[in-house]
């Protein structure tokens, strides 16, 4: 096909009608075996990104001119703007963490307070009102702001990196709104995390950044200017990402291995450097960060601190015992993980329903969900009975709020809640408590049963509302409640404790709803600071893992797909090798001479959508018609604003090429771009002619007609391209055929030009045993 099937005017997807039936087609438009039934079932404002640098004979002037310095400045600006982004984010982190610290603190103190004169019902207004106040806060500026800011933001920054762009994602208005919504709605008691939005918010710094400021803002940096192309901005998200991991979890190692394993489509060793770097500023600042804290200069809640569940205050010993419980610990994360990820998806699709009714039923759903989260926190733990204090327990026992085990809630001096303990109380809190060692008699069967349902309720049910949140901290919360509740059942068969069971807990359910393995290992271990865990943390990530996947998709995935996100799977379904490339190739075929009149360049622009056009020299440029390479139709539109023309139909000379420079092709920001209609010119001006030469790719990928699509599928990924010309077999025909795009390797729109395939791919996403057992049952037969 010959473009993306995305951008108008203004660089969107317009998708309201078929593509032919916009489209009046110009002398030089071959229609191809077009189907109305091939065009996308995308979202309407998705723009794609081309992480390949387009190497015109302008580009390759330009880059030849830098002298040795300017090269070394490119490369130590690069490095200047990691460091940048990992101060930045770190501080972010840092602050963004101090703030739901001191107001969920707060929030309890004077809940609590009220508690301890026995002022229930007031106490309860109070929390309530608090909380509804912060999510109503949190989803106003949200929704009338910055909508892209709702959600975690990982299914987003993972197209993004994949090479779709939706609107907003990356903006400034979004940075900002992320950061404090997040604050507003994590400290309301949602159960919703901080580690998704800091990814987006790390994203945001770094394309903020890679772009040289906001013009829009009037914050601009010129010096910057030349990290203006896809690839660059990509690298820099990328090292956004790990460093938002990073400052969330204090994990440096594990934020890179995330970016690599779940997040980055493309990587490179010199990448991997610069996000190590990256990741390594944010622990720095954070570390001294948290001693400033330690003197208490931060607030009367600031010991919280960061993320950090201890959980080796003993010394670590397990036996081949212990192995059927970690295994089948292992399994229930599968399964419930899977479970999860159904369920939230189910959800997700009736808020999208709900949500198209308009603003209103966003702010309605979001203080239901407030109220009715703060009636179970504090109605639920008058279900639990007062539990007598342990009498060798190192901590103080029987006090109103504080953050540790003992939540005295409504019981009398000399006991405490054991349930309160766990849910009236932060996120963070109630996860250090799960995971806290020698505390195998603290918590009832019947307190963290009914604990494990809630959380499990209300995660899945707060991760839709129009706040940003985060899936990392509702997930641990959620494995470890069932995995301390593993460790009770099964403790007395084993050596390990109930917190290291809450840990494992922890790890399989991250496994069966995320489904990586390595990054979520590192994670763990860093998380905890028990490197003595990493064995059973790996054992059961694969068994959890292995278990889910027989069930259904990573849930960034399958948010990925429900927002209708074109991205592009790394490995080709089975069904793809019985097409081949001509087979999908099929809408109207727009080509431009190297020498070609400004009238017909408008025309074109006009009348498609196209991105790209591949370029055709005639006689007298050739002695018969070749192919010369692709052009972008923001080049385009740069040489006809900047009226780079010719009065004959004769390649252009130094004058001409000298009315631009790289910054003119340098690729905007996330504002809005130019367009066909903002260019005006003149009756004369449109009998000029353009030299289309200097300013086409002169070496596009291309790939033969009657390659396999399975093989261009991977191609077209892992080189990271936008656009693939295809040529025909033999030199008798035109010398280009068509061009193959995102749209054309998406599922969806192949198996509606061959509704027959559906059924193979139906075929593989069933439920197959496992292939040990299909062993055992042909040994069988045999």
């Amino acid at each position: 096909m010959a473009s993306d099937g995305e951008d108008d005017s203004d660089g969107v997807i317009v998708m309201s009608e078929p593509l032919l039936a916009q489209q009046r087609l110009p002398s030089k438009c071959y229609p191809l075996n077009f189907s109305i039934q091939s065009f996308v079932r995308l979202s309407s404002s998705h723009r794609w990104h081309a992480y390949r640098i387009i190497e015109n004979d302008f580009f390759k002037h330009d880059w030849r001119s830098l002298g040795g310095v300017q090269r070394f400045q490119y490369v130590l600006l690069k490095w200047t703007i990691c460091f940048l982004i990992g101060i930045i984010t770190g501080l972010v982190g840092f602050f963004n963490n101090l703030a739901v610290e001191n107001i969920s603190g707060f929030k309890f103190l004077i809940t609590s307070d009220m508690m301890s004169e026995k002022k229930y019902f007031l106490a309860f207004g109070v929390f309530t009102v608090i909380n509804f106040v912060l999510v109503l806060f949190s989803s106003i500026i949200t929704v009338c702001f910055a909508p892209s800011a709702a959600g975690s933001g990982i299914p987003e920054v993972k197209s993004y990196l994949n090479g779709v762009d939706a609107p907003g994602i990356l903006a400034t208005r979004t940075l900002f709104v992320k950061i404090v919504a997040s604050v507003g709605a994590v400290s309301s008691s949602l159960y919703i995390g901080k580690a998704g939005p800091l990814v987006h918010t790390g994203a945001c710094i770094s394309a903020l950044l890679g772009q040289g400021g906001s013009k829009k803002y009037g914050l601009t940096c010129r010096w910057i200017r030349q990290f203006k192309n896809d690839r660059d901005r990509r690298d820099f998200v990328t090292c956004g990402c790990a460093a938002g991991i990073a400052a969330a979890f204090r994990a440096p190692v594990g934020g890179v291995l995330f970016s690599i394993e779940e997040l980055s489509s493309w990587w490179r060793s010199a990448l991997l450097w610069r996000a190590f770097f990256t990741t390594a500023m944010v622990v720095v600042v954070l570390r001294a960060l948290i001693d400033v804290c330690n003197s208490g200069k931060c607030g009367s809640f600031a010991e919280g601190g960061l993320i950090m569940f201890n959980v080796n205050s003993v010394d670590i010993e397990y036996h081949l015992t212990d192995l059927p419980p970690v295994i089948f610990l292992g399994i229930i994360g599968g399964l419930l993980g899977s479970l999860f990820n159904y369920l939230l998806d189910k959800v997700l699709r009736f808020y999208n329903l709900l949500y198209k009714k308009g603003i209103a039923y966003k702010l309605f759903l979001a203080g239901a969900l407030s109220v009715c989260t703060s009636c179970c926190l504090f109605g639920l733990p008058w279900l639990a009975a007062c539990t007598a204090c342990p009498t060798d327990s190192e901590e103080s026992c029987s006090t109103y709020f504080k953050t540790g085990n003992f939540q005295r809630f409504q019981c009398q001096e000399g006991y405490y809640n054991d349930l309160a303990s766990l849910i009236f109380n932060t996120n963070d809190d109630a996860i250090r408590n799960l995971f806290r060692s020698g505390t195998d008699h603290e918590f009832q069967y019947s307190s963290i049963i009914l604990f494990f349902f809630t959380s499990f309720t209300l995660g899945i049910l707060s991760s839709g509302v129009v706040v940003p949140s985060g899936l990392f901290v509702p997930i641990i919360l959620i494995g470890a409640t069932y995995g301390r509740l593993v460790g009770k059942v099964t403790g007395s068969y084993g050596t390990l404790n109930e917190g290291l069971f809450a840990t494992l807990g922890a790890a399989s359910f991250l496994g069966g709803t995320m489904r990586s393995t390595v990054s979520l290992c590192v994670i763990i271990v860093e998380l905890t600071d028990d490197i003595y865990l990493l064995p059973l943390v790996m054992l059961v990530l694969l068994i959890s893992k292995s278990v889910a996947d027989s069930f259904n998709i990573n849930v960034f995935d399958q948010i990925v797909r429900m927002k209708g996100l074109p991205y592009l799977e790394a490995h080709a379904d089975p069904y793809m090798w019985q097409l081949i490339v001509s087979d999908v190739v099929t809408d109207p075929l727009c080509t431009l001479n190297g020498v070609e009149k400004v009238r017909h360049i408008v025309h074109v622009l006009k009348t498609t959508k196209h991105n790209g056009f591949p370029v055709i020299d005639r006689p007298p440029f050739s002695d018969s018609p070749q192919l010369f390479g692709l052009v972008l139709r923001a080049h385009l539109l740069v040489l006809l604003k900047k009226k780079v023309f010719c009065e004959t139909c004769a390649l252009a000379d130094m004058d001409a090429l000298r009315k631009v420079s790289s910054d003119d092709f340098a690729k905007p920001g996330s504002g809005r771009v130019d367009s066909i209609e903002d260019i005006q010119l003149t009756e004369e001006e449109l009998e000029l002619f353009v030299d289309l030469h200097p300013f086409t790719n002169a070496s596009p990928y291309t790939v033969v007609e009657t390659m396999s699509l399975a093989k261009a599928l991977v191609l077209f990924r892992q080189v990271g391209l936008r656009h693939m010309l295809v040529v025909p077999k033999s030199s008798d025909r035109a010398p280009v055929v068509g061009i193959l795009t995102r749209h054309d390797l998406i599922s969806e729109n192949i198996l509606d030009l061959y509704p027959y395939l559906k059924r193979s791919k139906l075929r593989r996403h069933r439920f197959h045993p496992p292939s040990l057992i299909r062993l055992f049952n042909s040994t069988g037969r045999d």
